[in-house]
């Protein structure tokens, strides 16, 4: 159950990313995608025990694994200054655009293609 509680979280990150014209709504999505992933992992890790990975006098506990926990402390400082970046990257784009829709600025930013003149080179 809590596999499909995941992957219906990084499917609907995935399918904002994919469909939403908002560049906002794009970094939401994003970031709902990869809280799906660190849940993910945080579930892989569980998957062997609960109990924290301390010596004690405790005999036969099945201790969670240290490592993915790491991983996943990096991933989310890596995660979290990734959406910052974006966020003021997009901050900079909406100085020049009345909106945020990725159509607008695509249009705002496509080079038009140069026009032909009606004068002879020498030659």
């Amino acid at each position: 159950m809590l596999e499909a509680c995941i992957f219906a979280t990084v499917l609907s990150g995935f399918l904002g990313i994919i469909l939403k014209k908002n560049l906002v709504m794009k970094i939401i999505s994003m970031d709902i995608m990869s809280t799906g992933v660190v849940a993910y992992y945080v579930l892989v890790a569980s998957r062997e025990g609960l109990f924290t990975p301390i010596v004690s006098g405790v005999k036969d506990v099945a201790y969670a694994d240290p490592v993915p926990q790491a991983v996943i402390l990096t991933a989310i400082v890596i995660g979290f200054s990734i959406q910052a970046l974006m966020l003021v990257g997009v901050m900079k784009l909406a100085k020049d655009n009345p909106t945020l829709e990725t159509k607008a600025i695509e249009e705002n930013y496509t080079p038009s293609a140069p026009r032909a003149k009606a004068t002879e080179f020498p030659g």
